[in-house]
């Protein structure tokens, strides 16, 4: 029969081994993921970078019937005459005052109603606020036609107002904001209610500062809607003076034979995405903290 020491040096050499299984196995594991997620990242990454390396070639490069994934001449002049031949500066400015306009209302909009089915009582307030939800299960492209035939009516076609107003209250926005108004303490409204403090005082000096993670988030994504904007702005300000970014790119580089100046439009998409990847690098850990914060109570 083996000794006792036997077999206490056979367990040991028995839970090296498993040891040593296991961290084989964990290595193996976090190999596979690492390639899984490098593959991830290629496939999602290739399509910028052939935006980037079409707008530095020739047409003529980029005609080839081999395709080349380094420009053979690099072409920057292709940067200067896309802004020139879209008018950028133009579509940039109409963009921005949109964009800025319709999310400093959005945000008035949405952080009083997320404030009033947060903290008001008032008679069917949870009603209201269910049918609020109800209808984001409606697909947006069914209010086009109506909201269409509304401002035409107004007379909106083809200004500022057209483009700002019909998309200024988001049932989404206000539930998000809603839900993170409903994790702050209700004794604090009680409290500062008792000591004689008004809705709007509360409202800006308690609430808007602790949910201003959320309030980042909802102005990112909003400014984000305005500036990928393309049917609504296609259908009701397609002229030169309200034209924005999505549609002033859309026949800008065709000539008067049909031909389209790909390299150059290349270099134009170039210019208008790079500040969304600058958002999106710079502040999306606001994003995700706004969001993460919402939704976990309510």
């Amino acid at each position: 029969m083996p000794n006792k020491d036997n077999m206490t040096t056979m367990h040991e050499k028995d839970i090296t081994k498993e040891k040593s299984r296991q961290k084989v196995v964990k290595l193996f594991v976090q190999v596979m993921v690492y390639a899984f997620l490098v593959a991830m990242a290629i496939i999602v990454l290739f399509p910028f970078y052939w935006m980037i390396i079409s707008s530095l070639k020739t047409l003529d490069e980029y005609r080839m019937s081999v395709p080349t994934f380094w420009p053979k001449t690099v072409m920057l002049s292709n940067y200067a005459e896309a802004f020139t031949t879209a008018n950028l500066g133009r579509l940039f400015v109409n963009t921005m005052i949109v964009g800025v306009i319709s999310t400093l209302l959005s945000l008035v909009i949405t952080v009083l109603s997320a404030f009033a089915f947060a903290r008001l009582e008032f008679k069917g307030k949870d009603l209201l606020f269910s049918a609020l939800l109800a209808t984001m299960m409606i697909p947006g492209e069914l209010f086009t036609i109506t909201n269409y035939s509304t401002v035409t009516q107004f007379g909106w076609m083809n200004t500022y107002t057209v483009l700002i107003v019909p998309f200024l209250v988001s049932v989404f926005y206000i539930y998000l904001l809603r839900q993170n108004f409903m994790q702050i303490p209700n004794e604090l409204y009680l409290a500062a209610k008792v000591d004689g403090t008004s809705d709007l005082k509360y409202l800006w000096k308690v609430m808007v500062p602790l949910a201003l993670p959320t309030l980042i988030s909802i102005t990112i994504l909003k400014m984000m809607g305005a500036w990928n904007s393309y049917i609504w702005p296609r259908l009701v300000a397609n002229d030169e003076a309200h034209r924005m970014i999505t549609n002033g790119l859309r026949n800008a580089f065709t000539d008067t034979t049909g031909d389209v100046n790909y390299p150059v439009q290349m270099a134009a998409v170039a210019l208008v995405s790079a500040p969304l990847f600058l958002v999106f690098i710079f502040l999306r850990k606001y994003i995700m903290a706004g969001v993460s914060r919402s939704g976990i109570k309510g």
